[in-house]
């Protein structure tokens, strides 16, 4: 999701899982359904995703969210509100946390440490790159945590942020250009 002051761009990208290759993509230009409320940030967007994925010609296996699922104040973030919408697997990638404590991390690529919150695991924070900020990874829907860090190791061969992420960011941005 990208925006320009009242205009938005949302995009669903399908990669191959192998190739990281995109094999389908579609972006939904539009106005945000209200301003930004913390906390109800998947509201905001929900609507113009939907209609992006509905757009889909390939429908994908998995929804890789830039966002959070489980490690949110409500436990029901971007990414387990989209999971349950669509009943696809779902979790969700975040650049920064929204709440939660956890040990440091390794400096190697793979290194992890549970996000615990009120003395529950409700993520991992992940390094995808030796040396580099890790992620926070929180599950959506019918995906368990450890299959959700393997699956961003994998969409993480380059870059800190999974190639679903920057392929979808790249495409908002070329359409609100």
């Amino acid at each position: 999701m990208a925006y320009d002051g009242d205009r938005l761009a949302a995009a669903v990208v399908v990669l191959d899982a192998d190739t990281l290759e995109v094999r389908d993509s579609a972006v939904v230009r539009g106005r945000p359904a209200f301003d930004y409320v913390p906390g109800l940030f998947a509201f905001r967007e929900i609507p113009a995703l939907l209609e992006a994925l509905d757009k889909l010609g390939e429908p994908p296996d998995v929804l890789v969210c830039d966002g959070h699922g489980l490690a949110h104040p409500r436990r029901f973030g971007l990414a387990a509100h989209l999971g349950v919408l669509t009943d696809l697997p779902s979790y969700g990638v975040g650049k920064t946390r929204l709440l939660g404590t956890w040990e440091p991390v390794g400096p190697r690529r793979g290194d992890s440490s549970a996000l615990i919150d009120n003395g529950e695991t409700v993520g991992a924070v992940l390094r995808t790159r030796a040396g580099v900020k890790p992620v926070f990874v929180s599950v959506g829907h019918r995906m368990d945590l450890a299959t959700a860090c393997a699956l961003t190791l994998a969409l993480t061969p380059r870059f800190r942020l999974p190639e679903t992420t920057r392929a979808a960011d790249r495409a908002c941005r070329d359409a609100l250009a």
